[in-house]
């Protein structure tokens, strides 16, 4: 029997790896179709690299838009699919 292979993660490495403009590009890319997805009203921003991570983003930019994530929680469905854990 073969033993299972180990993974030891680095963690500069992987630090390096959140704040790369790589991840940044992609983090843009899926804010930029999340605000499409919402719908009129909704934009994205250009994304940032804080202390730990890169990340982007999506913000109601007009009163009708911030009206419509007030009462229906759009962006909240809008990422609710992405989000979910899956059991079993």
């Amino acid at each position: 029997m073969n033993r299972p292979m180990r993974i030891k993660l680095r963690k500069r490495g992987v630090r390096e790896l959140l704040k790369s403009q790589e991840i940044l590009d992609e983090c843009v890319r899926v804010a930029q179709e999340k605000a499409a997805a919402a719908g009129p009203g909704y934009e994205a921003d250009d994304g940032y690299v804080g202390k730990t991570r890169a990340s982007a983003i999506v913000y109601p930019s007009s009163s009708a838009a911030r009206s419509d994530n007030y009462r229906n929680n759009t962006l909240l469905k809008t990422f609710g699919s992405a989000l979910k854990v899956r059991k079993g």
